[in-house]
Protein backbone atom coordinates (compact mmCIF):
# COMPACT_ATOMS: atom_id res chain seq x y z
CA UNK A 1 0.00 0.00 0.00
CA UNK A 2 1.92 3.01 -1.26
CA UNK A 3 -0.87 5.44 -0.43
CA UNK A 4 -1.17 6.62 3.14
CA UNK A 5 -3.36 4.24 5.14
CA UNK A 6 -6.51 5.99 6.37
CA UNK A 7 -7.23 5.98 10.10
CA UNK A 8 -10.71 6.78 11.39
CA UNK A 9 -10.31 8.90 14.54
CA UNK A 10 -13.59 8.98 16.44
CA UNK A 11 -14.58 12.29 18.05
CA UNK A 12 -17.56 14.03 19.66
CA UNK A 13 -19.63 13.32 22.76
CA UNK A 14 -16.87 14.56 25.10
CA UNK A 15 -13.92 12.71 23.54
CA UNK A 16 -11.20 15.35 23.81
CA UNK A 17 -7.89 13.95 22.57
CA UNK A 18 -8.80 13.58 18.90
CA UNK A 19 -6.56 16.42 17.66
CA UNK A 20 -3.38 15.12 19.32
CA UNK A 21 -4.23 11.60 18.15
CA UNK A 22 -4.81 12.73 14.56
CA UNK A 23 -1.52 14.61 14.62
CA UNK A 24 0.32 11.49 15.83
CA UNK A 25 -1.14 9.46 12.94
CA UNK A 26 -0.16 12.10 10.38
CA UNK A 27 3.38 12.32 11.80
CA UNK A 28 3.64 8.53 11.63
CA UNK A 29 2.87 8.55 7.89
CA UNK A 30 -0.84 7.73 8.02
CA UNK A 31 -3.84 9.85 7.07
CA UNK A 32 -6.01 10.76 10.04
CA UNK A 33 -9.71 11.34 9.32
CA UNK A 34 -11.67 12.70 12.26
CA UNK A 35 -15.20 11.35 12.12
CA UNK A 36 -17.94 12.42 14.54
CA UNK A 37 -19.65 9.57 16.40
CA UNK A 38 -23.05 10.62 14.99
CA UNK A 39 -21.76 10.63 11.40
CA UNK A 40 -20.46 7.10 11.80
CA UNK A 41 -23.71 5.90 13.38
CA UNK A 42 -25.70 7.46 10.53
CA UNK A 43 -23.70 5.41 8.04
CA UNK A 44 -22.19 2.36 9.77
CA UNK A 45 -20.90 0.86 6.50
CA UNK A 46 -18.61 3.90 6.02
CA UNK A 47 -16.36 2.28 8.65
CA UNK A 48 -14.98 0.09 5.85
CA UNK A 49 -13.64 3.15 4.00
CA UNK A 50 -10.78 3.12 6.52
CA UNK A 51 -7.85 0.81 7.17
CA UNK A 52 -7.65 1.41 10.92
CA UNK A 53 -9.73 2.91 13.72
CA UNK A 54 -8.76 4.80 16.88
CA UNK A 55 -10.90 5.50 19.95
CA UNK A 56 -9.11 8.49 21.53
CA UNK A 57 -8.99 9.45 25.19
CA UNK A 58 -11.17 11.99 26.94
CA UNK A 59 -14.40 11.94 28.89
CA UNK A 60 -17.16 10.70 26.59
CA UNK A 61 -20.48 11.88 28.04
CA UNK A 62 -18.59 13.37 31.00
CA UNK A 63 -18.03 9.81 32.26
CA UNK A 64 -21.62 9.78 33.54
CA UNK A 65 -22.69 6.25 34.51
CA UNK A 66 -19.01 5.25 34.31
CA UNK A 67 -16.22 5.82 31.80
CA UNK A 68 -17.06 4.83 28.24
CA UNK A 69 -20.43 3.38 29.28
CA UNK A 70 -22.84 5.48 27.20
CA UNK A 71 -20.52 5.66 24.18
CA UNK A 72 -20.15 1.88 24.10
CA UNK A 73 -23.94 1.37 24.31
CA UNK A 74 -24.47 3.84 21.49
CA UNK A 75 -21.90 2.07 19.30
CA UNK A 76 -23.07 -1.43 20.20
CA UNK A 77 -26.69 -0.68 19.25
CA UNK A 78 -25.87 0.65 15.79
CA UNK A 79 -22.37 -0.34 14.78
CA UNK A 80 -21.94 -3.81 16.24
CA UNK A 81 -22.27 -5.75 12.97
CA UNK A 82 -19.77 -3.56 11.08
CA UNK A 83 -17.37 -3.47 14.01
CA UNK A 84 -17.44 -7.26 14.23
CA UNK A 85 -16.27 -7.50 10.61
CA UNK A 86 -13.75 -4.67 10.94
CA UNK A 87 -11.88 -5.98 14.00
CA UNK A 88 -11.18 -9.31 12.30
CA UNK A 89 -8.88 -7.77 9.70
CA UNK A 90 -8.00 -4.15 10.60
CA UNK A 91 -6.03 -2.56 13.46
CA UNK A 92 -8.07 -0.88 16.20
CA UNK A 93 -6.61 1.22 19.03
CA UNK A 94 -8.24 2.51 22.21
CA UNK A 95 -6.56 5.10 24.43
CA UNK A 96 -7.69 5.71 28.03
CA UNK A 97 -11.45 6.42 27.64
CA UNK A 98 -11.12 4.47 24.37
CA UNK A 99 -9.81 1.47 26.35
CA UNK A 100 -12.81 1.75 28.67
CA UNK A 101 -15.13 1.83 25.65
CA UNK A 102 -13.53 -1.22 23.99
CA UNK A 103 -13.67 -3.19 27.25
CA UNK A 104 -17.34 -2.31 27.74
CA UNK A 105 -18.07 -3.22 24.11
CA UNK A 106 -16.46 -6.60 24.75
CA UNK A 107 -13.93 -5.99 21.95
CA UNK A 108 -11.15 -6.68 24.42
CA UNK A 109 -9.63 -8.96 25.43
CA UNK A 110 -11.34 -11.30 22.93
CA UNK A 111 -13.07 -9.18 20.24
CA UNK A 112 -16.20 -11.32 20.73
CA UNK A 113 -18.53 -8.77 22.41
CA UNK A 114 -18.33 -10.67 25.71
CA UNK A 115 -17.45 -8.60 28.78
CA UNK A 116 -14.88 -10.52 30.77
CA UNK A 117 -12.81 -7.63 32.14
CA UNK A 118 -13.39 -4.15 33.49
CA UNK A 119 -11.59 -0.88 34.21
CA UNK A 120 -12.62 0.33 37.64
CA UNK A 121 -11.74 3.19 39.97
CA UNK A 122 -8.05 3.50 40.87
CA UNK A 123 -7.40 1.91 44.25
CA UNK A 124 -6.38 5.34 45.59
CA UNK A 125 -9.96 6.47 44.93
CA UNK A 126 -8.93 9.55 42.96
CA UNK A 127 -7.72 10.78 39.58
CA UNK A 128 -4.01 10.20 38.81
CA UNK A 129 -2.02 12.42 36.46
CA UNK A 130 1.66 11.54 36.13
CA UNK A 131 4.37 9.90 34.02
CA UNK A 132 4.90 6.18 34.53
CA UNK A 133 7.35 3.57 33.34
CA UNK A 134 6.01 0.78 31.12
CA UNK A 135 7.32 -2.67 30.36
CA UNK A 136 6.38 -4.29 27.06
CA UNK A 137 5.84 -8.02 26.55
CA UNK A 138 8.24 -8.63 23.68
CA UNK A 139 6.50 -11.89 22.76
CA UNK A 140 3.17 -10.16 22.13
CA UNK A 141 1.62 -10.33 18.65
CA UNK A 142 0.28 -6.76 19.03
CA UNK A 143 0.69 -4.85 15.74
CA UNK A 144 0.68 -1.47 17.55
CA UNK A 145 3.78 -2.09 19.69
CA UNK A 146 6.22 -3.90 17.37
CA UNK A 147 8.88 -1.18 17.27
CA UNK A 148 8.82 -0.18 20.94
CA UNK A 149 11.67 -0.91 23.36
CA UNK A 150 11.16 -3.15 26.38
CA UNK A 151 10.95 -0.18 28.79
CA UNK A 152 9.80 3.39 28.21
CA UNK A 153 7.70 6.12 29.83
CA UNK A 154 4.22 7.44 29.04
CA UNK A 155 1.83 9.81 30.85
CA UNK A 156 -1.36 8.61 32.51
CA UNK A 157 -4.38 10.72 33.47
CA UNK A 158 -7.36 8.69 34.62
CA UNK A 159 -9.71 8.05 37.50
CA UNK A 160 -10.95 4.62 36.37
CA UNK A 161 -7.93 2.78 35.02
CA UNK A 162 -7.56 -0.23 37.28
CA UNK A 163 -7.71 -3.29 35.04
CA UNK A 164 -9.44 -6.34 36.52
CA UNK A 165 -10.71 -9.66 35.14
CA UNK A 166 -13.93 -11.28 36.34
CA UNK A 167 -12.29 -14.71 36.35
CA UNK A 168 -8.81 -15.65 37.52
CA UNK A 169 -8.60 -17.94 34.45
CA UNK A 170 -8.98 -14.94 32.10
CA UNK A 171 -6.09 -13.13 33.76
CA UNK A 172 -3.94 -16.28 33.61
CA UNK A 173 -4.68 -16.70 29.91
CA UNK A 174 -3.91 -13.05 29.09
CA UNK A 175 -0.52 -13.39 30.75
CA UNK A 176 0.28 -16.77 29.22
CA UNK A 177 -0.79 -15.78 25.69
CA UNK A 178 1.15 -12.48 25.85
CA UNK A 179 -2.02 -10.40 25.51
CA UNK A 180 -1.05 -8.26 28.51
CA UNK A 181 1.06 -6.16 26.15
CA UNK A 182 2.02 -3.39 28.58
CA UNK A 183 2.50 -3.43 32.32
CA UNK A 184 3.41 -0.69 34.78
CA UNK A 185 6.78 -1.38 36.39
CA UNK A 186 5.25 -0.44 39.77
CA UNK A 187 1.78 -0.60 41.32
CA UNK A 188 0.28 2.56 39.85
CA UNK A 189 -3.47 2.10 40.38
CA UNK A 190 -4.04 -1.41 41.75
CA UNK A 191 -4.48 -3.06 38.33
CA UNK A 192 -4.22 -6.85 38.35
CA UNK A 193 -0.69 -7.91 37.37
CA UNK A 194 0.00 -4.15 36.92
CA UNK A 195 -1.60 -4.35 33.46
CA UNK A 196 -1.63 -1.07 31.51
CA UNK A 197 -2.60 -2.33 28.04
CA UNK A 198 -4.04 -5.47 26.42
CA UNK A 199 -4.60 -6.81 22.91
CA UNK A 200 -6.90 -9.46 21.49
CA UNK A 201 -5.47 -12.82 20.38
CA UNK A 202 -4.90 -11.59 16.80
CA UNK A 203 -2.88 -8.57 17.98
CA UNK A 204 -5.02 -6.24 15.85
CA UNK A 205 -7.18 -4.79 18.62
CA UNK A 206 -5.15 -3.05 21.32
CA UNK A 207 -5.90 -0.54 24.05
CA UNK A 208 -3.97 1.10 26.86
CA UNK A 209 -4.61 3.50 29.71
CA UNK A 210 -1.53 5.73 29.17
CA UNK A 211 -1.54 8.39 26.42
CA UNK A 212 1.00 7.74 23.61
CA UNK A 213 -0.28 10.79 21.69
CA UNK A 214 0.99 12.95 24.58
CA UNK A 215 4.55 11.60 24.27
CA UNK A 216 5.46 12.21 20.63
CA UNK A 217 8.53 14.42 21.09
CA UNK A 218 11.36 14.30 23.62
CA UNK A 219 10.34 17.79 24.80
CA UNK A 220 6.95 16.39 25.84
CA UNK A 221 8.72 14.63 28.70
CA UNK A 222 9.06 16.64 31.95
CA UNK A 223 12.55 15.18 32.42
CA UNK A 224 15.46 14.17 30.19
CA UNK A 225 14.60 11.07 28.20
CA UNK A 226 13.21 9.69 24.97
CA UNK A 227 9.61 9.91 23.80
CA UNK A 228 8.27 6.70 22.28
CA UNK A 229 4.59 7.54 21.74
CA UNK A 230 4.92 7.98 17.99
CA UNK A 231 6.15 4.39 17.60
CA UNK A 232 2.67 3.01 18.37
CA UNK A 233 1.26 4.79 15.33
CA UNK A 234 4.31 4.06 13.15
CA UNK A 235 3.97 0.35 13.97
CA UNK A 236 0.37 0.34 12.73
CA UNK A 237 1.27 2.28 9.57
CA UNK A 238 4.10 -0.17 8.83
CA UNK A 239 1.76 -3.11 9.39
CA UNK A 240 -0.82 -1.69 6.97
CA UNK A 241 1.80 -0.89 4.35
CA UNK A 242 3.13 -4.43 4.52
CA UNK A 243 -0.32 -5.97 4.00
Amino acid sequence: MSMKPKFLVLWGDGINCENETARAIDLAGGEACKVHVNELLKNPKSLHDYQAMVFPGGFSFGDHLGSGQILSLKLENTLKEELQKFVKTQPVLGICNGFQTLIRLGLLPDADFQRTCALVKNEQGHFIDRWVEMERDEKSSCVWTKSLPKNFVLPIRHGEGRFICKEESTLKRLLEKHQAVLKYTENVNGAQAQIAGVCDSSGLVFALMPHPEAALHDWHLPFAGKAWGLEFFKSAVEFLRSK
